[in-house]
């Protein structure tokens, strides 16, 4: 009976799904993006991992168990050998989700993929409902007409493809449109971006100040959210199900269950988080060793900032608020420092939805459950 449970637990997959960054150039560059090179950064481009690199990565996670990858950017079809990668990742039984501006999709890629499917929706961002807002949104000209051909290409096709947006000043009077345009084409209902993150690699601070500024201020997030049909119902399922006082561990999220490689071949628990304590150099170990030995080492961190302590592990708004150790990475360079902004939209969000009264702060609460109880009555 050991031997039949050391076998079973032997065989159980160790990754599910794993995210996979194969880039971060692109030919765009949009004034909010978080992590964005010049597509003509050939240093960036040197360090990149080869074809080889990412096939050996890409074996080894179906080894472990992987079934899904997730390739992001910067824009991944930038990579000269995306298609080689793309129909080695399908041959290993994998299904790929491919998140892109769909401005470089091609004729013969789109024939690829419907060859080919990759078994997922294609995750496509749009930047404007006009021309000339997507083009001063990525800075490129003639990106609107680009991505919108790329995106009839896959139409025609009948490829499936997830849109969604990102909400910010220069987009905020164009989501209705979106979101009506987008609704026949999406496989999924068109999502919205609400909160922007700075950059996660804290190397331009003239970036994230324009960030700053394109960000909608906490009652804006609360009136677009609200837009959304069923929203109110939907939040006091997500509520009684997902919020409650975390304490003072840093990950109750779920992270390092699968795991996520950027471009240079650095494991990370989740994508953003590029602190330096938090990451694996593939290149210098194994995708297994980083699962399994390293990534607890990582998810297993408690706070020690009093800041946090006497806030966040205290708060009971975990999962309304996006407080988490990469977006305190971005804004502070730590793991454990209160991001204000973010506090700000989760207590704006909590008014809206009866859980907190005006000046109230959720750390101060000592009937979290009763204030779930009696949501229903204030929505």
């Amino acid at each position: 009976m050991a031997g039949q449970k050391a076998t079973s637990a032997a065989r159980r997959p160790r990754i599910r799904q794993l995210d996979m960054e194969l880039t971060e150039r692109c030919q765009n560059n949009c004034v909010h993006c978080a992590i964005n090179r010049p597509a003509d950064d050939t240093e960036a481009a040197r360090r990149e991992l080869s074809t080889a690199e990412w096939k050996t990565i890409l074996s080894e996670a179906t080894a472990l168990g992987c079934l899904d990858v997730r390739w992001t950017g910067g824009e991944p079809l930038l990579r000269d050998d995306f298609e080689e990668l793309y129909l080695f990742a399908r041959r290993l039984g994998l299904r790929v989700t491919l998140f892109t501006n769909a401005a470089l999709v091609s004729e013969r890629l789109a024939d690829l993929l419907a060859q080919t499917p990759p078994l997922s929706p294609l995750e496509i961002t749009i930047y404007g409902m006009t021309p000339k807002t997507c083009d001063a949104v990525t800075r490129t000209s003639g990106s609107f007409d680009a991505a919108r051909q790329g995106l009839e290409r896959l139409l025609i096709r009948r490829i499936p493809v997830a849109l969604r947006c990102v909400a910010m000043r220069p987009t905020a009077n164009e989501l209705a449109a979106f979101e009506e345009w987008a609704a026949p084409h999406s496989r999924c209902p068109p999502w919205i971006i609400y909160l922007l993150d700075l950059r996660s690699r804290r190397d331009d601070e003239s970036r994230n100040e324009l960030i700053r500024r394109l960000r909608l201020a906490p009652d804006e997030v609360v009136k677009l959210l609200n837009r959304r049909p069923g929203y109110r119902k939907e939040m006091q399922t997500f509520c009684r199900q997902f919020v409650g006082v975390q304490g003072d561990r840093l990950f109750p999220c779920g992270a390092g269950c699968g795991g996520c490689i950027d471009a240079y071949g650095n494991y990370q628990v989740c994508l953003p988080l590029r602190h330096p304590e938090t990451i694996y150099p593939l290149r210098n170990g194994s995708l297994a060793k980083a699962v399994t030995e390293f990534a607890p080492t990582v998810t297993n961190r408690r706070a020690a900032n009093p800041a946090f302590l006497a806030r966040c592990a205290r708060c009971f708004l975990r999962g309304l608020c996006e407080q988490c150790p990469a977006k305190s990475w971005f804004e502070h360079g730590t793991l454990d420092t209160p991001v204000e902004y973010f506090c700000e939209v989760a207590h704006a969000q909590a008014r809206d939805l009866g859980l907190l009264t005006a000046g109230e702060r959720s750390w101060d609460i000592a009937d979290p459950a009763a204030r779930l109880a009696r949501m229903g009555d204030a929505t």
